[in-house]
């Protein structure tokens, strides 16, 4: 660890920090810096369901072979994290992230594959040109292109989170706010009550 700003910088940035990320810049800082977790029965629920996915092992059906928790990693980038399944069919590398639910309307679950891909053809010098995501909710496979506009996106994550640490500020709360209803960590953001409070005082009456 090295520090800017009197902060401390990560050697490496969790992969899975990104989806928090783009979920919600103040989500992650929350989750990432604070170390802050709420834990409710969503969480728990997903905890539970990625059991066997985060139990390293390999699997063989056919000339498909499924390999269960794979470390990866970036020097360029600077991550690192597991991917969850990482699938070869026919020399093709496919990693396949599983989540909790249904697919929701952002990206951030997109973005994280992505950096997974990323790191994976960095350690591999394969092409990796596209992961899926397996919702458990729904029990729906989505396959996700991994395109230049996708990995562009992603990329441009991981210099906004690095840059968010360095600078040593909490993000405000994000308005306006469809995300805060379904995120765990409500009770301790308080995205209301602080921006009421960032209001003039004149506003408030």
């Amino acid at each position: 660890m090295y520090k800017i700003r009197g902060l401390p910088m990560p050697d490496d940035l969790p992969i899975s920090m990104l989806n928090q990320l783009e979920y919600c810049p103040r989500r992650f800082w929350l989750m990432y810096v604070q170390g802050e977790m709420e834990i409710n029965a969503a969480v728990l629920e997903g905890t539970y369901q990625h059991e066997r996915v985060h139990t390293a092992g390999r699997d063989q059906d056919g000339d498909r072979t499924a390999y269960r928790r794979v470390y990866v990693y970036s020097e360029r980038l600077r991550l690192a994290g597991f991917i969850d399944v990482l699938e070869e069919v026919a020399g093709e590398l496919v990693p396949v992230e599983h989540k909790h639910g249904r697919m929701g309307r952002w990206l951030n679950d997109h973005v994280q594959l992505c950096a997974q891909a990323l790191c994976l053809e960095e350690r591999t010098g394969r092409p990796v040109r596209r992961g899926c995501i397996f919702y458990v909710g729904s029990r729906r496979r989505v396959e996700v292109p991994l395109d230049a506009e996708l990995r562009a996106r992603t990329e441009a994550a991981v210099a906004r989170a690095l840059g968010l640490v360095a600078a040593g500020r909490i993000p405000p709360p994000e308005q306006p706010r469809p995300k805060c209803r379904d995120c765990s960590l409500e009770s301790i953001c308080l995205p209301r009550e602080v921006q009421a409070l960032a209001q003039p005082v004149e506003a408030r009456r």
